[in-house]
C-alpha cells in the first residue's frame, strides 16, 4: 500500500511516533504542526489518502479546518484523533462528513483499521471523479445543436418532437441524434439517460432553445 497519511497535530513527540508507526505499516506519511501548513502545502487527489486531525490545535482547530477543506472541495477524508473527545465536538465532525472520530491514545490496530477505510473510501472518490470527468468531456465536445438534441432526448422525447421544438426535420435530428450517441460513446437510449442523470444534465433546462 503507498497511501498518503497526512498528520495535522501540534504535539511534535506524538507526529514523529506517529509517523513512524504509520510508516512501519506501509504508509507514506506527511506531518504539519498547524492548520495553516497543511493548507499552505494542500494535497491534491492525485493520490489515495487520507487526514488524521487533531481537534484542539493552535489557530485554527481540527472542525475548522474541516470546514475549510469541505469549501475548498478536498476528497481526502478525515480522521479525528483527540485526546479531548466530547460529544458535541464528535457529532458537528462526523455530521460534516468525517471518517471517523478516535480518542489517544489508540491502539495501533484500531487506528490502521481507520485509515484502511478512509483511503478505501478516498479511492471510490477518485474513481467516480474520474468517471465523472470523462462523461463532462465527452459532453464537450457535443456541438450546440447536437447539445440541444442531447438534452431533449434525455427528457424523452422523439425525433417527430425534437424536431418540431427546433424547427427542422425529423431526417435531421436523425442525424443529430447519430453524432450524439457517437460521441458520448453510447449504444443505447438507456445509457445516454444514465449519463444524463450522472452528470445532472436533466436540470439544465434552461439550455434547451428553439
Amino acid at each position: 500500500m503507498h497511501a498518503y497519511v497526512h498528520i495535522v497535530d501540534d504535539d511534535a513527540s506524538f507526529r514523529v511516533a506517529l509517523e513512524r508507526r504509520l510508516k512501519l505499516a506501509g504508509y507514506r506519511v506527511a506531518t504539519y504542526a498547524s492548520a495553516r501548513q497543511l493548507l499552505d502545502q494542500l494535497p491534491g487527489d492525485e493520490e489515495a489518502g487520507c487526514i488524521l486531525l487533531d481537534v484542539r490545535i493552535p489557530g485554527m482547530s481540527g472542525p475548522e479546518l474541516q470546514i475549510r477543506l469541505n469549501e475548498l472541495e478536498s476528497t481526502l477524508p478525515i480522521v479525528f484523533l483527540t485526546g479531548h473527545a466530547d460529544t458535541a465536538t464528535t457529532v458537528q465532525a462526523i455530521k460534516a462528513g468525517a471518517e471517523d472520530f478516535l480518542t489517544k491514545p489508540i491502539e495501533s490496530e484500531r487506528l490502521i483499521e481507520a485509515i484502511d477505510r478512509a483511503v478505501a473510501r478516498h479511492e471510490l472518490t477518485r474513481t467516480a471523479r474520474t468517471k465523472l470527468d470523462t462523461l463532462r468531456a465527452l459532453l464537450a465536445r457535443l456541438t450546440p445543436r447536437e447539445r440541444q438534441v442531447f438534452d431533449l432526448i434525455v427528457r424523452g422525447r422523439i425525433n417527430k418532437q425534437i424536431a418540431y421544438e427546433l424547427g427542422t426535420t425529423e431526417r435531421t435530428i436523425k442525424a443529430h441524434r447519430h453524432q450524439v450517441m457517437e460521441k458520448m460513446q453510447v449504444q443505447s437510449l438507456a445509457e445516454l439517460v444514465s449519463i444524463a442523470e450522472r452528470l445532472g444534465a436533466r436540470e439544465l433546462d434552461g439550455e434547451v432553445k428553439g
